[in-house]
């Protein structure tokens, strides 16, 4: 098979394809004859040949697919009136805590936030499949470490957690308190940048009393005794 025809064949099932493409499914589209630095080569000639399209293939974190550009959601989004659900604003810190500071436990998000967090608002990030259990701490009671998925990374068009937008204090040093306040702040107001990012409506209520209590224990950062569990699945990039 010559290289156009290897390339056709390649671009017609990443059209037609469900779901992300790994490397290796896209292999056994030509029975391994194929190496990856070849498929590689034809990805990024694919990539060139897309260019200036309304739609463009990109590396996710499960895979390659042909998806919009972001300059499109404002046209497709009238062919499809239904709006996604929203999520509130104590949902979206909770998903920006663990997306920037995996693993993490649910006693770790308290400390961030300021606030108790309940267990449905870790059910809703579990069913839309953007966070996981993938272990447990090993101090008393072994609460569960949550990180986010492959899927998470993948609805933020993103290959890799490297590719989350850098927060403000990331560099500074660790004993600076003031450093540390501005880290946290920001992150907690990337809750916003992931909402747009991943085409979320505000929600109206976000700012809106809830029943969360204030936790009474003081932010604690060092977690010297996390334990991955190696038997759960494990979806961070590197």
């Amino acid at each position: 098979m010559n290289t156009q025809d290897a390339k056709r064949v390649l671009e017609t099932a990443l059209i037609c394809a469900q779901q992300p493409l790994p490397l290796r499914e896209m292999r056994a589209l030509f029975a391994d004859e194929l190496g990856a630095d070849t498929v590689r080569a034809l990805l990024d000639e694919l990539i060139g040949d897309w260019q200036g399209r309304g739609v463009e293939l990109v590396a996710l974190a499960s895979g390659w697919r042909f998806q919009s550009r972001p300059e499109m959601r404002q046209y497709l989004d009238r062919l499809n009136p239904e709006k996604p659900p929203k999520y509130s604003r104590a949902v979206m810190e909770t998903l920006a805590i663990v997306a920037y500071r995996q693993p993490v436990t649910r006693g770790d998000i308290e400390e961030i936030r300021g606030v108790t967090v309940g267990g449905p608002i870790i059910k809703q990030l579990e069913d839309r499949g953007w966070i996981e259990g993938i272990g447990y701490r090993e101090v008393p009671g072994r609460p569960t470490l949550y990180a986010t998925t492959r899927h998470f990374l993948d609805d933020l068009g993103l290959a890799s957690l490297e590719q989350l937008p850098t927060l403000e204090g990331m560099g500074a040093s660790p004993a600076s308190p003031q450093s540390g306040l501005q880290e946290q702040a920001s992150l907690l107001e990337q809750a916003d940048g992931l909402q747009a990012a991943l085409g979320l409506p505000d929600d109206d209520t976000a700012g809106a009393p809830t029943d969360e209590a204030q936790p009474e224990h003081q932010p604690d950062f060092s977690h010297a005794g996390d334990r991955v569990d190696e038997d759960a699945p494990m979806e961070r990039s590197t």
